[in-house]
């Protein structure tokens, strides 16, 4: 499918094309369900892009051209390059690294088993030339550190010769490829591989004839934060300081620091203190959430850190409410500095489905933080967080299947969830719909002005 942007004349026309899975599929290949995609992210400059699957891999794809621009070019080269052009030039996506985050769990105590698929990837700031992100399957988040190393490929080498090393002793140069070299599950390299080029003698590189020098990436897993979930993880989102995130589930928000993996605050909690007070319905939606909502209880859907200021957060409810939360006022945020809702302009208007599909299933932070972007199953909603009364703008997305609410209640697809999110300059936004082409002509070019 093809579709011309709104502004034509800086740029060519988008050629969209649906994928659940990257990488050439050959004709008549089955699709396995662990290479489905499950979770995605861009990091800030959106050079990186972290890709988790169903079966708990996260791979790392990179702009082609940030790595042209890291490479030494002359400065000729530098000043006969056409910014101009280049600006409006469509990013290309290279594979650059791939290692397996989580692993198929059972948990004994309450006879579960969790799955090993990838809920949230989210981008952690650089430190020393390192890349950090965060994975997290239902029940745990990893901390994964990425570091670009080079090396060594070998071309040939002279098993003919031999020489003495200062001590005396017979040396023979050997051969060394670093190609199909073996890993370990969770991405870690064997030692014997890595340290095998690193002790390269003298004498040995001198015989060894270098082809290149290869770039690589390594992930090594430094903290896993567990046990602190009873329900499925939802959210998880990265602070602004650089030291805190939150994981989120249905009934609770937790505060950790990235460097303590076996401790994190309570922050948020309805919990009722007797859970039989919860329904069985209820029960039955925290443990299958394509199930029902109870109208009288409320669940989180989403939750998420303001982009500057490191005190404040916002979570979203299945009532359809957005709280907007001041960390500093308690220990415990249980109270909201700001409900976001919108007032019921119709009194008596209300029907069967209406709380069902009221439910915000995803929020995003637009831009600044001065604007929230919520989706619920209908609509997509623009919201002034100054203006807690209603959004400012309303984007219908699904407002042609309003008909049919009986028919995908029956069928529980009144249920399903849509993510949104929203480009780097706070201009553009994405989100999910049943028919691509509908939903395509619904938001292409729509601009996000207050």
């Amino acid at each position: 499918m093809s579709s011309s942007s709104p502004d034509s004349s800086l740029s060519a026309p988008l050629h969209w094309k649906f994928s659940q899975v990257f990488g050439e599929k050959a004709p008549g290949e089955d699709v396995q369900n662990s290479d489905l995609i499950s979770a995605i992210e861009f990091d800030k400059s959106g050079r990186h892009l972290a890709v988790g699957d169903r079966g708990g891999r996260v791979i790392i794809f990179e702009s082609k051209e940030a790595e042209e621009t890291n490479e030494q070019r002359s400065r000729i080269e530098l000043e006969a390059v056409d910014f101009s052009s280049k600006a409006h030039r469509r990013p290309i996506y290279q594979y650059k690294a791939e290692f397996q985050s989580h692993e198929p769990e059972f948990d004994y105590l309450k006879s579960l088993e969790i799955e090993e698929k990838i809920n949230r990837v989210r981008w952690c700031m650089t430190h020393g030339g390192s890349m950090f992100l965060l994975s997290a399957n239902d029940k745990t988040v990893k901390l994964w550190k990425l570091k670009e190393h080079k090396v060594k490929q070998v071309k040939e080498t002279d098993h003919s010769s031999a020489v003495h090393s200062e001590n005396g002793l017979l040396a023979e140069a050997s051969y060394i490829s670093m190609q199909g070299k073996p890993t370990v599950p969770n991405g870690h390299d064997m030692e014997w591989t890595t340290n095998a080029v690193k002790n390269i003698s003298p004498v040995q590189e001198a015989q060894a004839k270098i082809s290149s020098l290869e770039d690589s990436v390594r992930a090594s897993c430094r903290k896993v934060y567990a046990h602190a979930h009873d329900f499925n993880i939802n959210s998880v989102s990265n602070n602004s300081d650089g030291e805190t995130f939150i994981s989120a589930d249905d009934l609770r928000i937790n505060l950790w620091n990235l460097d303590v993996k076996d401790q994190c605050f309570n922050i948020i909690d309805i919990k009722p203190s007797n859970m039989e007070d919860l329904t069985a319905v209820t029960m039955h939606v925290l443990l299958c959430p394509n199930f029902i909502l109870a109208l009288c209880s409320e669940v989180i859907t989403s939750a998420e850190f303001h982009p500057s200021h490191c005190n404040l957060l916002a979570y979203s409810s299945s009532r359809g409410f957005i709280h907007l939360i001041d960390m500093r006022q308690s220990a415990l945020c249980d109270k909201s500095a700001t409900i976001l809702q919108e007032t019921e302009h119709q009194p008596g208007s209300k029907s069967f489905f209406t709380e069902i599909i009221a439910s915000i299933s995803d929020i995003k932070f637009v831009n600044d933080g001065q604007c929230i972007l919520s989706r619920d199953f209908m609509n997509l909603k623009l919201w002034d967080i100054r203006k807690d009364s209603m959004p400012v703008k309303v984007f219908k997305v699904h407002e042609h299947l309003r008909p049919k609410l009986c028919e995908l209640y029956n069928n529980d697809s009144i249920f399903d969830k849509f993510e949104c999110c929203v480009n780097g300059s706070g201009s553009h936004f994405a989100t999910g719909s049943y028919r691509f082409h509908h939903a395509l002509q619904t938001l292409l070019g729509t601009h996000l002005t207050t």
